[in-house]
């Protein structure tokens, strides 16, 4: 089972592994055009060089922003995995459209082709149409290379070409699996929140249990004593008595019980809490940097954990509502807890609010420090805490 420092890092990687995805995507396209345009300058088959030149630019720079747009659609997750989103139709249109630029102003048929079948690659496919598609392109781009090389431009010398066409005819495949892996890399993120969740409920319904069965046998204990005392009331008061004093410690056992029991529940790991903080700032529309110390499963969540949730509240109330970010490490002997946002409106009460007080307190209590700073617009509450406290 991986630890909550590490399920932190995954998720962080998720979206890390995206970028890696579509920044390799655009750049192939973005080669193979810079890469092409130099012999549409040098030989263009059938169009004058100026007018190629022009159709082949506009093709170009209709290819690479109908790819950024397209990626950014197949990136938005789906509201129903059975029913995926549709297909960005007029997008791939104008993807279309711009691959018969390209291969126009190139006087390449297999160009235009390549490119339009790599359009095709980019839309969100229900599942087992994806591989027959790419199956089924690979044989129209030799049956169109075939006939490109004999028929349409035969007058090229096809050799110093190979490279290039094989490098141009192998995109659509190319994108095609790299978008099935990242299609894997976000079932695996979806699986592992789903895991969080389930975690969640099992937690939930086993906190349920126990405080059925902490309460059940108390209560029951309460009420055998107390029937117990309006039974020796008359014939033995001080024997009542007893049983009224017993049934009072069994009341006392179960307050303590239950405080026992809800402190073990709150008792979040902070990566989580430091996980879930930035997940309420995201959803508030900030964008959240977080940085947790591999080893922060180790701080004292009892003591930082409200910190997290308290700074959290006053990014919410106080802060500007644009950036934020919240980081735990470890420096000498200290765990560093550190949230920085930008300000909110000047004057804002963030400096003597009673919740910085109170984690001033809180940490004091243990040997920390507390420090709230403004600067450049941007707000700092610096908390450290001893190594040494027991998690």
């Amino acid at each position: 089972m991986s630890t909550p420092a590490a399920s932190t890092a995954y998720a962080r990687d998720v979206s890390v592994t995206w970028w890696y995805t579509a920044s390799s995507i655009l750049f192939f396209v973005i080669f193979s055009l810079v890469v092409w345009a130099f012999p549409v300058a040098a030989d263009p088959v059938v169009l004058s060089v100026p007018f190629a030149i022009t159709v082949y630019a506009v093709g170009a720079a209709g290819a690479i922003a109908v790819s950024v747009l397209l990626l950014r659609s197949y990136r938005r997750e789906p509201v129903d995995e059975e029913s995926p989103p549709r297909m960005p139709r007029l997008l791939v249109l104008a993807g279309i459209a711009s691959a018969a630029l390209v291969g126009f102003g190139a006087g390449s048929l297999i160009l235009g082709t390549c490119f339009a079948a790599y359009f095709l690659c980019l839309v969100r496919w229900r599942n087992g149409i994806r591989l027959r598609l790419v199956a089924l392109l690979i044989l129209v781009i030799v049956a169109v290379w075939y006939v490109d090389a004999a028929h349409v431009t035969p007058r090229r010398d096809q050799a110093p070409m190979l490279g290039l066409v094989l490098f141009i005819a192998m995109i659509p495949a190319l994108t095609a699996a790299s978008l099935w892996w990242w299609d894997i890399v976000r079932e695996l993120d979806r699986a592992r929140r789903a895991e969080g969740k389930l975690a969640a409920a099992q937690e939930r319904l086993r906190l349920a249990g126990d405080l059925h069965d902490l309460q059940g046998h108390h209560l029951q204990v309460i009420a055998l004593q107390l029937e117990l005392a309006e039974k020796l009331l008359e014939r033995d008061p001080a024997a009542a008595a007893d049983q009224v004093r017993a049934a009072r410690v069994s009341v006392d056992e179960a307050r303590r019980g239950t405080r026992d029991l809800a402190t073990r529940f709150r008792g979040v790991p902070l990566p989580d809490e430091l996980a879930n903080a930035a997940d309420l700032l995201r959803a508030a529309g900030l964008t959240v940097e977080l940085r947790v110390d591999a080893e922060a499963h180790r701080a004292p969540a009892d003591v930082l954990g409200p910190v997290v949730r308290e700074a959290t509240t006053n990014v919410l109330k106080h802060g500007g509502g644009g950036v934020a970010s919240l980081s735990l490490g470890r420096h000498r002997d200290d765990w560093v807890l550190v949230v920085e946002n930008d300000s909110g409106a000047e004057g804002s009460p963030v400096h003597g609010s009673a919740g910085l007080r109170g984690i001033a307190e809180r940490v004091g209590t243990v040997g920390g420090s507390m420090d709230a700073s403004r600067a450049d617009a941007v707000f700092r509450l610096t908390v450290r805490v001893p190594e040494a406290v027991t998690a």
